[in-house]
């Protein structure tokens, strides 16, 4: 029950999103407008403020990195061993995919400050801005691969990307980052969970999508189930305790990112069934991750 409670609040900022959607702010270009400003504005200042301000500490550090890496690879190769499953186009799987290993980045900074407070945010932060990358060029490549994109072109001006790559130099460098400066960053950041979680809601899709049943809900079994029970193991094997052990399982059980949504499109990909792998992904994680925090 408790764990189910903290999960209550930011899923119902996800509901209001999608009532929102229905019966008030149904303009065609509303929610498109607003997960633009969180894509390019909001997001990137959160991530590049976690990133710039968080005590980087190689020993501590290093472990977790190297956790959340083996599972954005370990999302990959089991979406592709699904691949026969599918019944899609090279374009449509490549698209679908990245639900496998993609993660909800305002969903995880919300329940990551619920968990664990401050110190939770900015290790959440720092796993989720360096993960960042990995995610877009894996999901980018094999867009781009079948697509008519150019990867390196779509990886370099990401912002995403960008305000990770920007803040960890940043902090590496050793610049201090002015008062007004970090208070500016933090309220864009504040308002890019509350927008991004409205955002998701507003996202959310049931239309038909192509290719087999089995696909998507293998895909759904590896993101919601699979991985959180690699994150567990990996963890223990490399030594993680407390506050990171728990973030990294938080982590691998968050539901799919919209943004895999809007890089589809964006790329010619098969937008409306990975819209629908994002809504289920969303939804059951109500049940999964429940679960999960409960083991913590």
């Amino acid at each position: 029950m408790q764990s189910l409670l903290l999960l209550l609040p930011d899923f119902s900022l996800i509901v209001l999103g999608a009532v929102l959607r229905q019966v008030m702010l149904n303009e065609a270009a509303f929610w498109p407008s607003v997960e633009k400003l969180v894509y390019f504005i909001l997001f990137p200042a959160l991530l590049f403020n976690a990133m710039a301000t968080a005590d980087i500490d190689p020993d501590g550090t290093l472990p977790l990195f190297f956790s959340g890496l083996g599972l954005m690879l370990s999302g990959f190769a089991l979406a592709w061993l699904g691949r026969p499953l599918m019944g899609l186009s090279p374009l449509a799987f490549a698209s679908r995919m990245q639900c496998a290993y993609r993660f909800n980045t305002y969903i995880a900074i919300a329940l990551a400050g619920k968990l664990h407070g401050p110190a939770g945010v900015a290790t959440m932060g720092a796993l989720c801005g360096t993960m960042v990358p990995f995610a877009n060029i894996f999901a980018v490549s094999q867009l781009a691969r079948h697509g008519q994109t150019n990867m390196l072109s779509e990886i370099a001006r990401n912002p995403l990307v960008i305000a990770t790559v920007a803040g960890l130099i940043w902090n590496l460098g050793g610049l201090p980052l002015p008062d007004a400066a970090a208070s500016f960053l933090k309220r864009l950041g504040d308002a890019a969970v509350a927008l991004g979680l409205l955002a998701v809601g507003a996202a959310l899709r049931w239309g038909k999508a192509e290719g087999r049943l089995a696909g998507s809900v293998w895909l759904l079994v590896v993101k919601l189930m699979l991985l959180p029970a690699i994150a567990w193991g990996l963890g223990r094997q490399l030594g993680l305790e407390g506050v990171p052990f728990d973030i990294l399982v938080l982590f691998a059980a968050l539901p799919t990112a919209s943004s895999a949504y809007i890089l589809a499109m964006r790329m010619g990909g098969d937008g409306p069934g990975v819209a629908w792998l994002i809504s289920a992904s969303t939804l059951l994680a109500i049940i999964s991750l429940t679960f999960w925090l409960q083991l913590l």
